[in-house]
């Protein structure tokens, strides 16, 4: 490695880098972000916390749509709001951040969650649900105490009680934003008829801005809340930013791949619309981690700045 590292080209990138001091760095370059960062990753089993992220948010997701589907009826209860086909509505905008090959695959789940009779939101499915659906945001609580960078864990009890309320709120958050979505594209859309062409792609700019925006709040909710010292720091901060954009940029190449590269459906059938689902969720639960990485990173910078620039 040291040898590596005297390679002139290497060198000149090295001192480059040593050279940048950003604001938020606490003192340090940009080489010891990026050296420590990537420490915090390769220490830190990044990809088997992945993996197990995946699997909880998977087990988590049907459980999750089920308490959503269970507070639909509840929305015309809203006063002003009254949303015909309400729950098409909610999958069609789903359907907008799904890869191609697999909106059908979901879309049929949807309609069995959706088509079964329910006992109603104190239904014993109503609970089970809810506390189905925090064993997802658990495991990522779990996986954030994991990283490299973190010292303190919280006990069982008090980390799945937390994990049971941000699930509900994250809940409620994504039936607001749905509504909003809808009365927007409705009313823009549907409405004017005197928008141009250009004025109508501003317009589908902004829904995926607004998307965007509802994003950067739960996976900063998730970071703020997901460990003991996620407090110290700022609730939008810049992993959660990094976490953001990532997420366009994979979700947008993934789709693309699936749609022009992949021969899933040919070698696996319909099975392959599952697999794309999944890898498309373990690809995030990266983008997740990593995004927290580099917050665990900056707080470390803050918290042990000799200890830090030691290691570095």
């Amino acid at each position: 490695m040291s040898k590596f590292l005297q390679l002139p080209i290497v060198k000149s990138i090295v001192e480059f880098l040593q050279a940048i001091k950003l604001p938020g760095f606490y003192g340090f370059s940009a080489y010891d972000l990026l050296e420590m960062y990537t420490i915090g990753i390769v220490k830190g089993a990044l990809t088997s916390r992945a993996g197990s992220i995946s699997y909880s948010f998977f087990m988590a997701l049907f459980p999750f749509l089920l308490f959503v589907l269970n507070l639909i009826p509840f929305v015309d209860m809203i006063p002003f709001i009254r949303i015909d086909n309400f729950d098409e509505t909610f999958l069609n905008y789903l359907e907008l951040f799904l890869p191609t090959e697999t909106q059908s695959f979901f879309t049929q789940i949807f309609d069995d969650i959706k088509n079964k009779p329910r006992g109603g939101l104190l239904s014993s499915v109503f609970l089970l649900s809810i506390f189905l659906s925090a064993n997802g945001i658990s495991a990522i609580f779990g996986s954030f105490e994991v990283s490299y960078h973190v010292n303190f864990s919280r006990n069982f009890f008090r980390q799945y009680l937390l994990s049971i309320a941000l699930s509900v709120v994250i809940a409620i958050l994504s039936l607001a934003v749905v509504i909003v979505f809808f009365y927007f594209e409705f009313y823009i859309l549907n409405n004017l008829d005197s928008l141009i062409e250009s004025e109508i792609r501003w317009t589908r700019i902004g829904q995926y801005a607004f998307f965007g925006a509802f994003i950067y709040i739960v996976v900063s909710l998730l970071y703020y809340f997901g460990t003991i010292e996620g407090r110290k720091i700022r609730f939008f901060s810049p992993g959660a930013l990094m976490t953001v954009l990532m997420f366009f940029v994979t979700t947008y190449g993934f789709g693309v791949y699936i749609d022009n590269f992949s021969n899933y459906n040919q070698l696996y059938g319909s099975i392959g619309a599952l697999l794309i689902f999944l890898l498309y969720i373990w690809i995030n639960s990266n983008i997740l981690l990593l995004g927290f990485e580099l917050n665990a990173t900056l707080f470390r910078f803050k918290r042990e700045p000799k200890i830090v620039s030691d290691e570095a």
